[in-house]
Formats: C-alpha cells, structure tokens, sequence
C-alpha cells in the first residue's frame, strides 16, 4: 500500500509509533539511517532532517558536508522485529543539499531517472532479486566466525538443512512488511541459503533487495548465527550470487527482451565494476555455475544470462554475474540503460552456447573483467557509463 504524507503523519499518530527511521544507503549500497522520534516527521517531510555525510562511503569529504534526507511516504514500512507498544517504522529517503539541489550520490535517484528514462522511451523494465547467503556460527563473544550453520547440500531439508527455520522466520518478516518472497531452499554450499523475490517494478525491487539483507542479518542474530552476503566467503565452496531477473514491457507491444539482452551482454564489461565492487567478487567468476565468458543460453547456468523457459508476463532473462555487494539502485539503473541501447540500436543476440563451457572450453567468446582493476579501467574508458552515471560515482568506484 502507497501513503501520502498526510496518511503517513495519521498512521504515526493512530498506531502508537514512536520512532521514525530515515533510510538511505551510501554510494556501495550499505543501508544507513538516522532515527527521528514521530513528533518531529512534519518538519522531516516539510524541510528535511540534516545529517553529516562526511563519514558516510562515497559521499564527500568534511567540506560542505552537510545534506538533507527527505522521507518518501510511500515507502512506509513498520520494522515487525521492534516492539508492538511504540512502534518503530522505516521510511527511504531522498537526499538533497542545504538550497535544495539533488545530491549527485544519491543511487536511489539516479534508478528514479534511469525508470523515467526508459518510460519516455515507452518502457517498462521489471526485476526479481535472486541473493544468496552463508548461514555461520558465532563464538562464545557473539563474534563472527567462518563455521557454517550446517553441512547441507543443494535443496536438502531438516534435520540436515538448520537454516529452515531461519528461513522460514525470515519469509514471514517480509511477509509482515509487504514483501512477497516467492521460494526458498538451502544452496549448494555448507550453510549456504537463497530466497528469490517475485517480479516487481525496478525501484520497488531495489528497496526490496535492501530491505532483504537487513531483515536476513536481523534474524540471523536473534538465531545466534551471522549472515555473510560476500561474493566467495570460502575459497573452496560456491559463492553468493544476485541474480537479477530483468523483463521489460514496451508501449507498441512489441517483445524487445531480446534487445535488451544484447544490449547487456554490450555493455557488460563496462558494468561490471558496478555490479562487482569487491576484490573478493572476481574470486567467484569461472567456478561453481558463476560466469566467466560474456553468453547466453536458454537453460544453462554457467552462462553470463539464462533466458528460462516462459511466456507471457512471466518470459525474462536472468543475469548472474552481480554479487550481494552490488548497490541494487546502480545495478538495475546501469541494466535498464543497457537494455535501453540494445533496443534502440536494434542489436541482435549471438547464437546461444547451449554447453557448458566449464567442460568444453570457450573458444571465440568474450570474458569479464578478471580483477576489479580490469574491472574499473573499463567503466573509467566508457563513454557509457560517462552518459548515465555521475562523474562522482564513476570517481568513487574506480578512481579518478
């Protein structure tokens, strides 16, 4: 359900909520917020409430480093794990200078434009998330340890399966704020769990895949375990991938899915320090069904994008290079303008590799970027990512 700001400021009032969260997430897509007691919501929506971005990842230094987030009511969401008597709900949040200009870093923005962009264009792109995550153990201090939960494999189930209930508990808390997942399962590796996401708009599934990962680490706590979201917390098991599901509706009714993905496996490599920001990420890359090589196919995993067997509303194509630390806001924004430039250059899709290059080879195909310094020389060569992504993010990831 979407609030206004008047139904919002009723709801506070009528539901006994006593604190206000102003969420937001710093440039590498780290969910931050600064909490606000409910009486003071009227002058957060009217003015803004100030906080010191200086400390905050890619969001300046000490000089001018004051900044305004402004609650967006339509993304109210009451947090189910703080107490019933005085209620504590979350709102996302724009952020802008003191005199009123847009903030340059704000990844939330720069999705909101990439959405109007495409629906100029008379596009509508739609994401379902797909992020994996290792269960582990904590010590006697509370502190993280590299223990798996459990020694589970691909869909097993209790007794050997201990993150079913985990699971369960986290499907329900998003159940309790409006987000709908659709399966769930132990992954491949010890501890290792995924829950996936039914399709929904491109902001509304950014917020969802932020919301996701605080409600997986919350639950995991009260669990006594930890969530690890990193793309190959151990050398020798499979890494965490977000797959990101991409469809795409066009105003004539045409079908441009096809162009969209050419358009993506474009631009892919210039992306990539995007959609991979960590050295840890490219340790991932080539094992495990993890890509290496810039492909499709229509049902293998161990190709760049998998186009599943659907029609209808349901055909789209699932891209599985990201990892967890993507910025979600950056990752579907840098998608819908790739896809934007497959359709409208009309690019076609290069024949399908429909084995499994891990056991035949790769021959002629080619290959993401291998480190992120590969990774970041290509985004700070392109004159695309230039186009759509402010000079200070491009600065921020790679360098200048």
């Amino acid at each position: 359900m979407e609030y206004s700001r008047q139904e919002v400021m009723q709801y506070v009032q009528e539901e006994d909520v006593k604190f206000v969260r102003l969420a937001f997430c710093d440039l590498f897509g780290v969910q931050k917020n600064i909490s606000i007691v409910s009486g003071e919501l009227a002058r957060a929506f009217t003015y803004g409430i100030a906080f010191d971005a200086s400390a905050i990842a890619g969001f300046g230094g000490e000089t001018r480093s004051d900044l305004l987030l402004h609650p967006e009511p339509e993304t109210l969401m009451v947090l189910p794990w703080r107490p019933e008597h005085g209620k504590v709900v979350r709102m996302f949040s724009s952020i802008t200078h003191p005199d009123g200009r847009p903030f340059a870093c704000d990844s939330r923005r720069i999705l909101k434009k990439a959405v109007e962009d495409a629906r100029g264009a008379g596009y509508k792109f739609s994401f379902g998330a797909e992020q994996e995550f290792y269960l582990c153990k904590l010590d006697e201090k509370g502190e993280p340890t590299k223990i798996p939960s459990d020694h589970a494999g691909y869909m097993d189930i209790a007794p050997d399966d201990s993150g079913e209930n985990v699971r369960r508990e986290i499907c329900l808390t998003l159940e309790q704020m409006g987000i709908q997942p659709e399966s769930s399962h132990h992954e491949e590796g010890p501890g290792q769990n995924e829950i996936d996401f039914r399709y929904s708009d491109a902001l509304t599934a950014a917020d969802n895949a932020m919301t996701f990962q605080t409600v997986v680490k919350t639950v995991a706590r009260r669990n006594g375990l930890w969530a690890d979201f990193s793309a190959k917390p151990f050398a020798d098991k499979p890494g965490n991938g977000f797959h990101i599901n991409i469809s795409v509706k066009a105003a004539d009714r045409s079908d441009p899915l096809s162009h969209v993905i050419a358009g993506i496996m474009e631009r892919i490599g210039e992306m990539t320090a995007f959609l991979n920001p960590t050295e840890n990420s490219y340790a991932r890359f080539g094992k495990d069904k993890a890509p290496r090589y810039i492909s499709w196919s229509n049902e293998n995993r161990s190709q760049l994008v998998r186009i599943p067997a659907a029609v209808g509303e349901y055909r789209r194509a699932e891209l599985r290079s990201p990892d967890p630390f993507a910025n979600p806001y950056l990752a579907f924004a840098l998608m819908i303008y790739a896809g934007l430039y497959g359709i409208e250059n009309r690019l076609e899709l290069p024949p399908a590799v429909d084995c499994n290059w891990l056991q035949t080879g790769a021959a002629g195909l080619r290959q993401l970027p291998m480190d992120l310094h590969a990774a970041c020389k290509a985004a700070r060569d392109s004159a695309f990512i230039r186009a759509h992504l402010p000079g200070a993010v491009v600065d921020h990831y790679c360098g200048r």
